[in-house]
């Protein structure tokens, strides 16, 4: 049984003005629910988020998503979350880069603004569930459990940030567009049917509170800038560097290293430590991850018990890998069938069964093939 409700339900829908969350309330209120639309206001200074048609956080995309509820024929409010949005999200983004972890900015406003603040207060207010405009899938079995399993259409699919779900957040969810074989140019067509005038908007990109997009930028006006040194394996220095916060893990472009590595090869960013404000750099062979311990695990149902056999997803768009995962004392201990290269710290790792999405942990530290660790 798919996530379609065999009653009528209060239902509050997320638009962030853009076309799949209108598209979205659109099929809510058509399958016969009662649907009122809701835009959050995520900034105290909207100008200060993404400008232009593509972010979820601007004046425009509010004025947008009030158009769409008009053209639906639905009640719209503006609920104004900037406060917990600010230390929910922001904050938390940059204390995780000041850390030396690469945080999902994206996954963690999914988590802690639409299905816990929004739904919290969707509930107080009656209403039975959220609507988004996602690309996920929820399966509802006969005894009432819920399941949350990728989309119909892989290319779409964003059941990764969505892995940080429970059991009782799915139970008060509704992905309208997740079960069915639409591409995006269909859901757009079918705006343009409705009468969306967001048919045609660019869907948004990057993040959505850097303004020009610039993340390097926008830590360095919130950290300041540390002059630090860039080292090779052995701890030579090779370089310096404005501040550790503004590496990833596996970053090739933008080390301005002087000189070349001796045998002419690329040097990728191996380790971060905010503790000296030194940036390790090397070979990508030295990047290969066998395995890996993540932390705050959140399940989408029941916790497995004793060692499994998944896929992982490492990164928001990036394939699926094979492991084995335990839970051993709250932590997740997770091997690869085959290495992986670009693990960071801070990440989430994702576990699938099939389609299904057994949940969510935070990276905290990987083993190397080569026994290097990077620790959070």
């Amino acid at each position: 049984m798919t996530e379609t409700s065999p009653r009528p339900l209060r239902v509050l829908a997320a638009m962030s003005g853009g076309v799949d969350s209108a598209v979205a309330a659109a099929r809510a209120a058509e399958a016969g629910h009662d649907v009122t639309g809701v835009h959050l206001a995520l900034s105290a200074n909207p100008q200060s988020f993404r400008t232009g048609a593509r972010g979820c956080c601007t004046i425009e995309d509010s004025r947008d998503a009030r158009r769409a509820a008009d053209v639906i024929g639905i009640p719209f409010y503006v609920w104004d979350l900037a406060d917990r949005f600010r230390e929910d999200v922001v904050e938390d983004f940059v204390a995780e880069y000041e850390a030396g972890r690469t945080p999902n900015p994206c996954l963690r406003c999914n988590e802690k603004i639409k299905f816990a603040a929004l739904l919290d207060k969707a509930l107080a207010l009656g209403f039975d569930a959220v609507c988004t405009g996602h690309y996920a899938t929820i399966v509802t079995h006969e005894d009432g459990t819920r399941e949350l399993h990728r989309a119909s259409d892989m290319a779409k699919d964003q059941s990764y940030v969505l892995g940080v779900l429970d059991e009782k957040q799915l139970a008060h969810a509704l992905f309208p567009l997740g079960d069915t074989l639409t591409t995006k140019d269909e859901i757009r067509a079918e705006a343009e049917r409705r009468g969306l005038a967001v048919a045609k908007k660019p869907d948004s990109h990057d993040i959505c509170f850097i303004a020009d997009g610039d993340t390097q930028g926008f830590l360095a006006s919130r950290l300041g800038r540390a002059e630090g040194d860039i080292v090779d394996e052995t701890g030579n220095k090779v370089g310096t560097h404005e501040g550790a916060y503004g590496f990833t893990i596996g970053q090739r472009k933008g080390l301005r290293i002087g000189h070349p590595a001796p045998d002419g090869k690329p040097r990728y960013v191996l380790d971060i430590s905010p503790v000296n404000n030194t940036v390790t750099v090397g070979p990508a062979e030295a990047l290969d991850v066998t395995a890996l311990t993540a932390i705050k695990p959140r399940w989408c149902g029941t916790a497995p018990e004793g060692p499994g056999t998944y896929t992982a997803q490492l990164r928001a768009h990036g394939g699926e890998t094979g492991v084995t995962a335990e839970l051993v004392d709250g932590e997740l201990k997770v091997t690869f069938t085959e290495p992986v290269r670009g693990v960071a710290p801070g990440q989430a790792i994702v576990l699938y069964d099939g389609t299904r999405v057994v949940g969510s942990a935070t990276i905290a530290t990987t083993t190397r093939r080569a026994a290097t660790t990077a620790t959070a």
